[in-house]
């Protein structure tokens, strides 16, 4: 999971690289359109697949540093002007990368705990492999992820996060009022 991170990380730096020569350092382009090219071209080449991501502090850490680094030359500036993420955030009116895709993974799980028995992505969520698991660290499953996730930012206990995701219009609205994390720069 972390190469297929490093990957879309890459493919979006490369985005960036070619759209910065030849658009978003142009002053003539106004902030509106470098936004609109930051929202329909770079966040989905950024974030293609991001619903099944396991993101560790690494990775969180990375995804925000691409993000800020488009961010920063749309807004004119650059690490040694010294402004906080937050700031520049506010200032272009765009909502953090990173609550966006844990909204969207938690919106993922609430989709399949409600799948119907039979669906396929519903039945590998469910399924409880049997057999012997490699020697060294097991590799965090999505599954505990979420349930960490949902825990440490909306305070749904693990035994109670099925229920809780099962109902559509409680878990839509429990989604809409995930608060940002602390900005640590």
């Amino acid at each position: 999971m972390e190469r297929e991170i490093d990957r879309r990380i890459g493919a979006a730096s490369t985005v960036m690289r070619t759209l910065h020569r030849s658009v978003v350092v142009k002053r003539e382009l106004s902030r509106k359109a470098k936004l609109s090219i930051y929202r329909l071209i770079f966040v989905p080449t950024l974030t293609y697949g991001h619903e099944l991501w396991v993101m560790t502090e690494r990775t969180r850490s990375r995804v925000q540093a691409a993000e800020m680094s488009f961010l920063r030359r749309v807004a004119g500036l650059s690490l040694r002007d010294r402004v906080r993420s937050s700031a520049i955030r506010e200032e272009l009116g765009v909502e953090s990368l990173l609550l966006r895709v844990e909204r969207s993974q938690m919106g993922w799980l609430g989709h399949l705990v409600r799948m119907p028995p039979g669906r396929l992505p519903g039945e590998v969520f469910r399924a409880c492999p049997s057999g012997r698991r490699p020697p060294g660290r097991p590799r965090t499953r999505w599954r505990d992820y979420v349930s960490r996730l949902a825990w440490e930012r909306l305070g749904i206990p693990p035994d109670e996060l099925e229920e809780v995701a099962g109902e559509r219009e409680v878990w839509a609205s429990l989604l809409r009022l995930l608060p940002p994390r602390p900005d640590p720069g």
